[in-house]
């Protein structure tokens, strides 16, 4: 890892983060409209390429609103064929660089009944579907311990000021349970109603191992899913398609970047 931090430093002249952000599938132009060092994942030691459609795959260094905040433009996915250690690689990295709080971002398919396409949905909890766990093998004890609690990794006050955000912001939040599968293929109708009889409100196929990792390094979790679709079997779910959810995450981004915005000023 040194080389990787030893290379970010120099690119950014020894900027220290203290808020970091992972925006997902159509969320990423956020990050355009602060910057002020970028860099390519394809440049960075030890990164991975980001491959996945509406992710430009870099990060991002801005002030917001006099909060230091590095932003991964784009995340790599365990579908993919990586492991679990490489894409939450950069988690550990955003540690080291001295990131406290962690916001991370995606586009989720809905399962609560009462969730509509363009929700925002603050999670609360997740279920760890993907079937395996970023922390197995051997234990770094300088980021975490062997055993983490995983009693609130989605921390309490980031959520009440999330909250406080969107009623300032005019914006109907919706709170729920995400549940992370491994992907690449959407789920059956079968595995959505075993997702809400479990108590998920939505369902993905990311987030839950930067999680883990974040929680395991210490830091602050706040995590927002923008419900792109009707998970499969739904009432009133269309057949699903990833350019769908990048067609509704692009008509939710304008509260969502707002959100966001606000979020950071106060945390």
């Amino acid at each position: 890892m040194e080389n990787t931090l030893k290379f970010i430093n120099e690119k950014t002249e020894g900027f220290r983060p203290e808020i970091g952000i992972i925006l997902g599938s159509g969320l990423g132009e956020f990050a355009d409209e602060y910057c002020d060092y970028a860099i390519s994942y394809n440049d960075i030691p030890n990164f991975l390429k980001s491959t996945v459609q509406g992710h430009k795959g870099r990060l991002v260094f801005a002030d917001i609103d006099g909060k230091k905040t590095v932003m991964m433009q784009g995340r790599n996915h365990f579908y993919e064929g990586h492991t679990m250690a490489e894409i939450t690689y950069p988690v550990k990295v955003m540690k080291k660089l001295g990131v406290k709080t962690l916001i991370l971002t995606n586009a989720a398919g809905g399962v609560n009944k009462n969730f509509k396409p363009s929700d925002l949905m603050i999670i609360t909890d997740h279920i760890n579907f993907m079937g395996t766990n970023p922390l197995i093998g051997p234990n770094n004890p300088d980021l975490g311990e062997r055993f983490p609690d995983m009693s609130e990794i989605y921390k309490k006050d980031l959520i009440e000021i999330a909250d406080k955000c969107g009623e300032k912001l005019g914006i109907n939040l919706q709170h729920g349970v995400y549940f992370a599968s491994s992907g690449p293929s959407y789920e059956t109708p079968a595995e959505i109603r075993m997702a809400g009889i479990l108590g998920a409100d939505a369902v993905g196929m990311s987030t839950v191992p930067e999680a883990i990792v974040a929680n395991y390094c210490g830091m602050k979790v706040l995590g927002i899913s923008c419900i792109s679709n009707l998970a499969s079997g739904v009432e009133g779910a269309q057949k699903l398609s990833h350019s769908e959810v990048i067609e509704t995450t692009n008509s939710a981004k304008s509260g969502f970047k707002a959100l966001l915005k606000e979020i950071i000023k106060v945390v």
